[in-house]
C-alpha cells in the first residue's frame, strides 16, 4: 500500500514525522479520513482523536483540543493546539480538569459568558482525555 508524509506539529513541537497510510481527523464539519493521494484540502479541527495508520500497520491514537490540518501534495500537517499521545495521557490530571471545569460552570453568573465558554471548552478537553484514554486501556486488555 502506498503512503504519504504526515506531521502533527503543536506548539511545545513535533509529535509526528512519518510515513502513513491514513489519517482519521475530527473536522469542525464531522471527522474524515485522509488517505494517499487525497486532494488538497484546509479545514479546522474540533476536539476530539487523531487516528494516524503507519506504513508499518500499526496505529497511533492523539487527543488534540483543535487546530488545522493542511493536505498539499500527499502531504498532511496538522497544527494542535495542543496534542498528546493516548498512551501518555495523565488521567488523574484530566479528571481533576474536568472536576475544575465542572465548578466554574457551577458557579459562574449569567453575565460571566467568557469564563462559562472557557469551561465549556475545558470540560470537553477533560472528557476527551478520560474517554480516549479509557478506550485504550480497553483495547489493549
Amino acid at each position: 500500500m502506498t503512503s504519504f508524509k504526515a506531521q502533527i506539529l503543536t506548539p511545545e513541537g513535533s509529535l509526528l514525522d512519518e510515513e502513513v497510510t491514513g489519517v482519521k481527523l475530527p473536522g469542525t464539519m464531522g471527522s474524515f479520513e485522509v488517505k494517499t493521494l487525497h486532494a488538497n484540502i484546509m479545514s479546522t479541527l474540533e476536539v476530539g482523536e487523531v487516528v494516524v495508520r503507519k506504513a508499518t500497520g500499526e496505529e497511533q491514537h492523539f487527543a488534540i483540543t483543535g487546530g488545522f490540518v493542511e493536505v498539499v501534495d500527499n502531504h498532511l500537517h496538522l497544527l494542535a493546539e495542543a496534542a498528546e499521545s493516548v498512551e501518555e495521557i495523565d488521567v488523574e490530571r484530566a479528571k481533576a480538569a474536568k472536576e475544575r471545569a465542572r465548578e466554574r460552570l457551577a458557579s459562574a453568573s449569567e453575565d460571566d459568558s467568557i469564563d462559562k465558554k472557557r469551561a465549556k471548552k475545558a470540560l470537553e478537553r477533560a472528557e476527551n482525555r478520560i474517554k480516549l484514554a479509557a478506550d485504550v486501556t480497553v483495547s489493549t486488555q
